[in-house]
């Protein structure tokens, strides 16, 4: 069975190109094996991914795979995508064709241009740069269209012909069977390769092939608040196409190394910040990191461990706006005390327990109310 590129983008068949490129960078961001490393299964998917949106993205090949099941337009069998119920044996265009016109059928297609291949790259960055945003440069080989044929394969970019065989169209029809039941197909022309045209002399550059490769550098600007996942779009920096269509696209994938200390969640910033017992009884001033400055923070007395503070604006700053700030307090209860020190914190400890907090008390009333006694009591 012939795979349904509209359930694997998750699209409708009368999704627009806008849908169907949505989809496909939404699933890009899922899928890509940067993030999923040793899964065959997400790379396989990926790879799925990759391939539908290069038959349903080219309008000449989603006509094709919708008529007959086929992004080239082959006939060679039934279960075509939402087309014709007569796939096997060509559209009723061809059946007819055979009947009223000679078994001429329909002229050769034009040959279509297609997009060269995307290339995906991963980019890590620091998690100060990408909540900040910078600047980097990208260095990568891709197949390049050659500059001295451009494209053509020929020498000089005219030592072609055109291909005496399909007559320029780059591809030729066969017909199979005999009586009303023939089938009609149309293939790449086997002796131009589908490029419609026989070449001369060969360009010396790159040996005939139309393309070279070559070695692309450029700057890219990361827009603050770059996450793991996100991405960035170059078009016509994939690789050159290998019949004359526009060069695919270059996608580079955003990865965020870890903070030692910051969290974050969306454009939200989580600190986690230690604070003395003292402090955390007494109150007192902390200093917070933020992304560019730091904080200084009164925490108020009798501050309990896991309190959460919030400061609005002071996460993340990205194009609609800033993310907040959420402080989350450890207290720090002192270990490796001198007997000085530990007598004087049980003399504390006995003069405190006379007011007990709220929560103590109600605590030590409910302990008493399921045993029958306060457990606390000597």
């Amino acid at each position: 069975m012939a795979k349904n590129y509209y359930d694997i983008l998750g699209v409708s068949k009368n999704a627009t190109q806008d849908d169907i490129k949505k989809a496909y960078r939404a699933l890009v961001k899922k899928y890509h094996p940067d993030l999923h490393p040793g899964d065959e299964a997400a790379a396989e998917k990926f790879k799925e991914i990759n391939e539908a949106n290069e038959v349903l993205s080219d309008e000449k090949k989603r006509k094709n795979y919708d008529t007959f099941g086929d992004p080239n337009g082959n006939m060679g069998g039934f279960g075509g995508q939402g087309g014709a119920g007569f796939s096997g044996f060509g559209g009723f265009e061809d059946i007819f064709g055979d009947i009223f016109g000679g078994f001429g059928g329909r002229s050769a297609r034009a040959q279509t241009k297609t997009k060269g291949a995307d290339i995906t790259l991963e980019l890590s960055l620091s998690f100060l740069d990408a909540a900040k945003g910078c600047t980097r440069e990208i260095v990568y080989n891709r197949n390049e269209t050659c500059k001295d044929c451009k494209g053509t394969g020929a020498k000089g970019g005219t030592a072609y012909k055109t291909c005496s065989k399909c007559g320029g169209s780059g591809q030729i029809q066969y017909t199979t069977g005999n009586g009303f039941f023939r089938s009609v197909s149309v293939r790449p022309c086997d002796e131009c390769g589908g490029t419609g045209k026989q070449i001369i002399e060969q360009c010396p550059t790159c040996k005939g092939k139309g393309y070279a490769k070559a070695t692309t550098k450029f700057t890219v600007n990361i827009p603050a608040g770059a996450d793991t996942g996100s991405y960035i779009t170059k078009q016509g920096y994939g690789e050159a196409s290998k019949n004359g269509g526009p060069s695919g696209d270059l996608i580079i994938v955003i990865k965020v190394e870890p903070s030692k200390l910051f969290r974050r969640k969306n454009f939200d910033l989580y600190v986690d910040v230690p604070i003395s017992f003292k402090t955390a009884a007494l109150g007192g001033k902390i200093h917070i990191p933020l992304i560019d400055e730091t904080l200084e923070y009164t925490i108020p007395e009798g501050t309990q461990n896991g309190k959460i503070f919030f400061v609005r604006g002071k996460g993340i700053k990205g194009m609609r706006g800033s993310g907040d700030l959420y402080i989350v307090v450890n207290v720090e209860v002192p270990t490796r005390l001198s007997k000085a020190q530990k007598s004087a914190l049980e003399k504390f400890d006995g003069e405190t327990e006379l007011k007990q907090s709220p929560k103590m008390k109600q605590y030590k009333d409910d302990m008493e109310k399921m045993y029958g006694k306060n457990p606390y009591e000597k």
